[in-house]
């Protein structure tokens, strides 16, 4: 096979990573798209550094027409959090047939948020032939590495997880997602009061596609896939962050007052027919200076076992697992596949072609 071609949708602060990475890993990009007009007609290199790549940055508006011209193999969709957000992209490539995947963190498992837009993506993509997924640092940090640990315990009774990660890496779709910048009550109002319901009510407007999970809710049903468990029961809660001092957010542009919220925690429990159960806890937030990212996880039964990972660089690896998954989401099923249902992801020490078998 020659080089993959790429299509990188959303150039701002994960495409300077992943479109340097795509170079590195032997393939190329030969489309850039993003909504943003100052960047229209610029060559990549503006956003990813290095020599000029000639290949501009188009608007995102005629995406469609520009991906046809294209014809990339894959496109790295780097925008937003939620699956309602990011539909239009996975539409259009699913409606060419374009392999797609996305660091919104609801596409990692979405079946369990989004049903019907998850199903509706999933007929597209089948019928053009093509693969859907999303992935990232959640792929490996709160995924294959837990379940690889899972593979040497006896028994498990409960997995323990929680994350910590600075909302300023990612952009301004993140930070807003995790409520930093408002009061408490408007908090309270805008984000709490969403899981402040029934199971019955719930589950009602997931069916509505209306619902906002926390990244833990679907990783939770990630997990459950990756091992072959069945959820039962699953809930969300989340409070406020705040900090004693104010914060300043470039990425927000503003400051961030003393009491208000700089981000949010969320707690997810799931219970399995199996009889394992899930806690996992994402904290993302405006950092303060004595503050720094952090990934805990621990697996009850026989043995305990807990691993901690201190300062890890997320964003870097959120774009290295991106790339180094493009030879799986390749030679996946048609569909919409979560990484659950791909091989245990690994480094690519070949061209990323090399690795392909279509």
């Amino acid at each position: 096979m020659s080089k993959i071609k790429v299509a990188q949708y959303g150039c701002g602060k994960m495409s300077v990573y992943t479109m340097r990475y795509v170079y590195e890993k032997g393939a190329e990009i030969v489309a850039a798209l993003d909504i943003d007009k100052s960047k229209f007609g610029k060559d990549i290199s503006s956003v990813m550094g290095g020599e000029e790549r000639g290949v501009v940055i188009s608007n995102a508006k005629d995406a469609e027409n520009i991906l046809k011209e294209a014809k990339p193999d894959i496109c790295i969709i780097t925008t937003m959090s939620l699956m309602n957000d990011v539909y239009d992209a996975f539409e259009i490539c699913a409606r060419l047939g374009i392999n797609a995947i996305s660091t919104c963190e609801e596409a990692f498992y979405p079946k369990n948020s989004n049903p019907a837009l998850t199903e509706k993506l999933d007929k597209l993509a089948k019928e053009n032939d093509c693969t859907l997924t999303g992935a990232g640092y959640q792929d490996i940090f709160w995924g294959n590495l837990i379940t690889v640990l899972g593979g040497a315990t006896h028994k498990i009774t409960k997995i323990k997880g929680s994350s910590s990660y600075n909302v300023e890496d990612y952009g301004i779709a993140l930070a807003r997602a995790h409520g930093a910048g408002l009061t408490l009550d408007e908090f309270e109002k805008q984000v709490a009061s969403v899981d402040k319901v029934s199971d019955e009510e719930r589950k009602a407007v997931i069916d509505r596609g209306e619902y906002l999970p926390s990244y833990m809710w679907n990783v939770n049903g990630w997990l459950a896939d990756k091992m072959g468990l069945t959820i039962t029961h699953q809930t969300q809660k989340t409070v406020p962050t705040t900090y004693s001092t104010d914060l300043d957010s470039s990425t927000l542009g503003m400051t961030v007052k003393a009491g208000d919220a700089t981000g949010m925690s969320a707690i997810v429990t799931s219970e399995t027919k199996e009889g394992i159960v899930f806690e996992t806890e994402c904290i993302g937030k405006v950092y303060g200076p004595d503050e720094c990212d952090k990934n805990e996880w621990t697996i009850y039964g026989e043995p305990n076992t807990t691993v901690v990972i201190t300062r890890p660089n997320t964003v870097e690896l959120t774009c290295a697992t991106v790339v180094n998954r493009i030879p799986d989401v390749i030679n996946a099923r048609a569909g919409f596949v979560p990484t659950s249902q791909m091989p245990i992801l690994q480094y690519r020490t070949k061209s990323l072609d090399e690795y392909t078998n279509k």
